[in-house]
């Protein structure tokens, strides 16, 4: 499901417009990134959190130029799913929708 289907299917449900969905969706993603930016992590209760996980520094490769590569420590956006909705996932009964990479792509 990509970002239009969600909003379609989100204003199929609610009968609100889809620009209005749009806007609130791009909303909160902006929000997000904000909020993750300024090492503030996100908690949406029953859904799950956004946060940041450190790495640390490493040793990498360059493997064309075969050199060693310094990268130093960063931190990487995070999403961790609430207790219940890994449940939920866990309890479904469905068929995994195989995706290519074409279509996965806006």
């Amino acid at each position: 499901m990509r970002k239009a289907d969600v909003v379609s299917s989100i204003s199929e449900k609610t009968g609100i417009p889809k620009v209005d969905i749009l806007v609130a969706l791009e909303a909160f993603f902006k929000e997000v990134k904000t909020s993750l930016v300024e090492g503030e992590p996100v908690y949406v209760r029953g859904f799950g959190s956004f946060i940041l996980k450190k790495r640390a520094a490493k040793i990498g490769r360059n493997i064309k130029k075969n050199i060693a590569v310094e990268i130093p420590e960063h931190f990487i956006p995070a999403f961790k799913p609430a207790k219940e909705f890994v449940q939920a996932v866990k309890e479904s009964t469905h068929e995994l929708v195989e995706h290519n990479e074409v279509d996965l792509v806006d």
